[in-house]
């Protein structure tokens, strides 16, 4: 007997849709014929020290910060957390980044990218809406399909992170394969921004640096 599909014929989705669907990722993925693999990903990585790119002023900012902001809501975690250590990767990539970037590849495939940064390579950061990373990781799934659909263009893998602001875990969409990679690893802010930080420009900057 042929499993029924997940997505209706007819009926429009967006990629906050995926966040919702109580389905596992796998099932969701294989409706767009892409599979799913949970690893411990070998991510490219900048040399922070020898490239002269210094972060200990936004660590410090962040950590002076934190104990008078709560965090609860969306748009706290996103200002507060996310969106410096956006703006601070593309003063040092020099990264074209566009927010809330809307594409639209199909009835099942369209939405809004909240980050979305173009360098040597494609990077796509999006905010894991009720702090939720699993389901968070889905939607970004999805993305990157849509994004390999949107620009049509080269082998290179494609690569997101998704992010509650405090924990950051990031995804490779490998185009020849069609197959989604989730790393294993976390990483936290600002514990561990010099090895996150070191993995963003590693990826925009991949070709230069690693």
């Amino acid at each position: 007997m042929a499993k029924p599909n997940i997505l209706q014929t007819g009926k429009s989705y967006t990629f906050r849709s995926y966040f919702e669907m109580i389905y596992e990722p796998e099932d969701i993925l294989a409706e767009f014929g892409v599979s799913l693999r949970r690893d411990t990903l070998t991510l490219p990585k900048a040399d922070l020290e020898s490239n002269a790119i210094p972060i200990a002023n936004l660590k410090q900012n962040l950590r002076r910060r934190l104990p008078f902001v709560s965090l609860t809501s969306e748009a706290a975690r996103r200002e507060i957390l996310i969106a410096p250590v956006v703006l601070e990767l593309i003063d040092y990539t020099q990264a074209q980044l566009r927010i809330e970037y809307s594409i639209n590849v199909s009835e099942q495939l369209k939405g809004s990218l909240d980050y979305y940064l173009r360098s040597e390579n494609r990077l796509l950061i999006i905010e894991a809406k009720n702090a939720d990373l699993a389901r968070g990781l889905t939607q970004l799934a999805v993305e990157l399909i849509a994004l390999d659909r949107w620009i049509d263009e080269g082998e290179n893998p494609l690569y997101g992170a998704v992010s509650t602001g405090d924990i950051w875990q990031f995804s490779r969409f490998d185009r020849r394969q069609k197959q989604i990679e989730q790393d294993l690893n976390l990483y936290r802010v600002p514990a561990d921004l010099e090895d996150l930080f070191s993995i963003l420009i590693g990826i925009l900057l991949k070709s230069e640096l690693y």
